[in-house]
C-alpha cells in the first residue's frame, strides 16, 4: 500500500481545515432578492474572492456585516428591475487565484431551492427554470462524490481502515459500519435533528485519524477492541465523520420539494466515491505488491507513521482557533 499512499500524501495536507464560502440568493418579490456572502476568516494571504451579481441588479441597502470566530458574513439588497432572476447569471470572481470553491444557495420566488458548487472552472451558473427529480438526483450525486474526493482527512481514515482489516470479510464489515455509521450522523445533522458546532467536530475527525494510526504503528495485538472488532471503532468514528460531512451539504441547502431524494443521493455520492477509492487503493497495492518485497522492512511503516503526522498537524491546526 506504499504507492497507493505517495499518491494520497501528495494532496493530503488540505484536507476540510478551511470551509468554502458560501454565496445565497434569496429572491423575495419579482426582481427583489436578499443576498447573503459568507467567507471563512482565514483565507490564502493576498486572494479575494467576491460575488457577481446579475448585470442590472443594483444595491438597495448598505451591507450588514458580521463576524464570529469562523467566518465573515454580509447581507444586502438588490432590485433587479422588476424582472426574476430566472435564466440570470450569478458567479464568483476570483476562484482561479484563491484555489477553492464556493457553494451556492439560490431560493427563489417560485418556491425553489437551487444548489450548486461554483469553482475554477465553472465560475457562474445561470440560474435555470425549474429542475426534475433526474437532475436532483445528477446534482446531489455530483455534489457527494466530488466531497468525498476533495475530502483527504476522510479517505486517510478509509486507507487506514484498509491498513487494519486483514481479511476480505473484515474489510467488507469496517467499511460497511463506517458507512452506516456516517449516513446516520449526515441525515440527523442535515434535517436539524443534531446540532453539533462543526469545529470540534473537525477536531475530533482529525482525532480519530490519530488514534487509528497509532493502533496501526503498534505491533499486531489480537486482543485489543480495534483488532477484534473493527467494525465497531469504524462505526463509531463514522459519526464523527457524518457531522463532517453534513458541514457541506447543510451550507448547500436541500431543495424543498424533494429533501429524502437530495439526501440520498449526496449520500449515494459520497459511498460511490468512497467505493471508488477503496478499489483505486486496492488495485495500485495489487501492482506494487513485487516491488515491496524487496523495500526494506522499516519503509512499511512510512504511511502508518505519515498517517499520523498528518492527523496529529490536523489536530493542532484545527484545534487552535477555539483556544485563542
Amino acid at each position: 500500500m506504499l504507492l497507493a499512499f505517495g499518491l494520497l500524501r501528495a494532496g493530503a495536507a488540505h484536507a476540510h481545515a478551511l470551509s468554502p464560502s458560501l454565496l445565497m440568493l434569496h429572491e423575495v418579490g419579482r426582481g427583489i432578492a436578499d443576498v447573503t456572502w459568507k467567507t471563512p476568516s482565514m483565507r490564502i494571504p493576498g486572494t479575494d474572492v467576491r460575488p457577481v451579481l446579475p448585470a442590472g441588479c443594483t444595491p438597495t441597502t448598505q451591507a450588514d456585516v458580521s463576524e464570529d470566530a469562523e467566518s465573515i458574513t454580509a447581507r444586502w439588497r438588490v432590485d433587479c428591475a422588476g424582472a426574476s432572476i430566472v435564466g440570470l447569471r450569478v458567479g464568483i470572481d476570483g476562484l482561479a487565484a484563491a484555489k477553492t470553491d464556493v457553494l451556492l444557495h439560490v431560493e427563489l420566488a417560485d418556491g425553489r431551492s437551487i444548489d450548486t458548487v461554483l469553482r475554477e472552472s465553472e465560475p457562474f451558473l445561470a440560474v435555470p427554470a425549474p429542475e426534475d427529480r433526474l437532475g436532483v438526483v445528477r446534482r446531489y450525486g455530483q455534489l457527494g462524490f466530488e466531497h468525498i474526493m476533495g475530502g483527504y482527512d476522510h479517505l486517510l481514515f478509509v486507507f487506514g481502515l484498509l491498513l487494519l482489516a486483514t481479511s476480505t470479510r473484515a474489510l467488507v464489515s469496517t467499511i460497511t459500519a463506517f458507512t452506516v455509521g456516517h449516513s446516520v450522523t449526515l441525515t440527523l445533522a442535515v434535517l436539524g435533528i443534531t446540532r453539533i458546532p462543526p469545529a470540534p467536530v473537525e477536531v475530533l475527525i482529525a482525532l480519530s485519524i490519530f488514534v487509528l494510526a497509532v493502533e496501526l504503528a503498534r505491533a499486531p495485538d489480537p486482543t485489543t477492541l480495534m483488532r477484534r472488532a473493527p467494525w465497531l471503532m469504524a462505526l463509531t468514528f463514522g459519526f464523527l465523520h457524518g457531522l463532517g460531512f453534513a458541514g457541506t451539504l447543510r451550507a448547500t441547502g436541500l431543495p424543498a420539494d424533494a429533501i429524502p431524494l437530495a439526501l440520498v443521493s449526496f449520500n449515494v455520492g459520497i459511498e460511490i466515491g468512497q467505493l471508488a477509492f477503496v478499489v483505486a487503493v486496492t488495485v495500485l497495492t495489487a501492482i506494487a505488491r513485487p516491488m515491496s518485497v524487496r523495500l526494506p522492512a522499516w519503509s512499511r511503516t512510512v504511511p502508518v507513521y505519515t498517517m499520523g503526522t498528518l492527523a496529529a498537524f490536523w489536530m493542532i491546526e484545527r484545534a487552535l482557533p477555539l483556544v485563542r
